[in-house]
């Protein structure tokens, strides 16, 4: 049989397709701008079917970052769907404050392990992907890192086939014999907003360019921060991207020649990424373009792999940093904010990098200057997601600390010299008393 026969043998529609999830099910959701919102739908629909089937209880939704509503979080849907955040947005931060909702913390490279070896068995994956090549298979288009997995480890793939999902190139495909329900559908994908730069994210970006050499391998997310930094990389040349997720500021540096990756030493010649997310006009960009590999996290964000990129620099931010170097980037104090994401994984791999700086970058205050961010401990119950022992570098609008091989004396005395003026004496005394000075 080709693989066309067995494509339109495997159309249906979502509520015929979703029947496949059982009560007591662990339900993978597919994330960011991938997420398959004609699925979700449907999953709230079975919820409140009255066709005669025994209705859902305990059903497990375990997703990353999504760009969508995430209906299964309201109070109505209590004993019926419970959400496990395997990194907390938006959508499903006030579940998880409230405990209606669940958050593992776990790093980003790790995640695909948990699908595999069965710690996180998935029964059912809603994903959403493009239409089948001329061979059979459909890419998983603008969200490859965790989702590949999560479908190859699944008791059943129910598959969004939307025309308007991008085809994106690497480790990204999936053959239509592989999925078991199949919905065609026609939707533009969600476009996530764009980071503005202010005047202090620009002085952050301009410390950070001024440290990055040419041919060198970048790692930033989205946002005010990486969206500097890159507008202060024009006289740059042969900039190479390796890094877990990317937006429409890489586009412009593309075009204008300064990342053509021609110098990087793993995967030279391309961009590597496990998602993304943007604009129309990033979703375009991806589209069949050969310069661009998607590949799963566990590859993507492996220390290891992420080192043997020479001159690779990693761009993190934090919620708070204390001044010996710890650094919290997923809580305000005990409440659960975000996730550890990928930041551990490449500060550690650009530690090991020949060349490599591993930069952690911030505003030095939060609340209309009203609160330091570097601080002489962290906030009762803050969570440590990168350790003083990783940390190199931290970036302020106040300048570079250079922390890696210092003591805890140095270390207090660069941290308080990029911190703002107004606290400064604050934190000086503060580390005499703690015996740091």
């Amino acid at each position: 049989m080709n693989w066309e026969s067995i494509y339109r043998r495997k159309v249906t529609d979502p509520d015929t397709a979703l029947a496949c999830v059982k009560s007591g099910d662990r339900v993978y959701i597919g994330g960011g701008a991938g997420v398959p919102r004609v699925l979700v739908a449907g999953l709230i629909r079975r919820a409140t079917e009255t066709t005669g089937r025994p209705p859902l209880r305990d059903v497990e939704i375990v997703h990353l970052l999504t760009f969508a509503d995430a209906p299964y979080v309201d109070p109505q849907y209590e004993g019926i769907f419970r959400h496990n955040a395997l990194f907390i947005g938006p959508n499903v931060r006030r579940a998880v404050h409230e405990g209606r909702a669940d958050f593992t913390p776990i790093f980003l490279s790790e995640i695909p392990r948990l699908f595999r070896d069965g710690t996180l068995p998935i029964d059912a994956a809603l994903i959403s992907v493009s239409p089948p090549d001329e061979h059979g298979f459909c890419s998983f288009g603008v969200e490859v890192g965790t989702t590949k997995p999560a479908a190859e480890s699944a008791r059943c793939i129910v598959a969004e086939v939307n025309r308007q999902m991008p085809r994106t190139l690497g480790d990204s495909f999936i053959h239509v014999s592989r999925l078991h329900h199949i919905v065609e559908v026609d939707n533009p994908l969600p476009e996530a907003p764009q980071g503005g730069s202010s005047e202090l994210h620009m002085k952050i970006g301009q410390h950070i360019a001024e440290m990055i050499p040419d041919g060198a391998t970048l790692q930033m997310g989205v946002g005010s921060i990486p969206d500097a930094v890159l507008r202060n990389l024009g006289n740059h040349k042969d900039l190479g991207v390796h890094t877990e997720l990317f937006s429409d500021g890489v586009i412009d540096m593309v075009e204008a020649g300064v990342i053509t990756c021609a110098r990087k030493t793993f995967h030279p010649g391309k961009i590597i990424a496990g998602f993304l997310f943007g604009s129309k006009r990033l979703y375009r960009f991806v589209h069949n373009n050969p310069i661009i590999e998607l590949h799963p996290t566990d590859y993507v964000n492996d220390p290891f792999n992420i080192a043997q990129n020479e001159k690779m620099v990693a761009i993190n931010s934090a919620l708070q940093v204390d001044l010996t170097g710890q650094v919290c980037a997923d809580s305000i104090g005990p409440r659960f904010y975000s996730g550890v994401g990928g930041q551990v994984d490449f500060i550690r791999g650009a530690a090991r990098s020949t060349g490599g700086l591993p930069i952690i970058a911030f505003l030095s205050t939060a609340r209309n200057d009203t609160i330091s961010r570097i601080v002489p401990m962290l906030d009762e119950g803050a969570g440590v997601v990168t350790t003083r022992n990783d940390v190199h570098y931290v970036v302020t609008e106040y300048g570079v600390a250079s922390l890696h091989g210092k003591t805890v004396r140095q270390r207090a005395r660069e941290l308080i010299r990029i911190a703002h003026p107004k606290f400064r004496d604050e934190l000086t005394h503060a580390a005499h008393k703690l015996g740091y000075l």
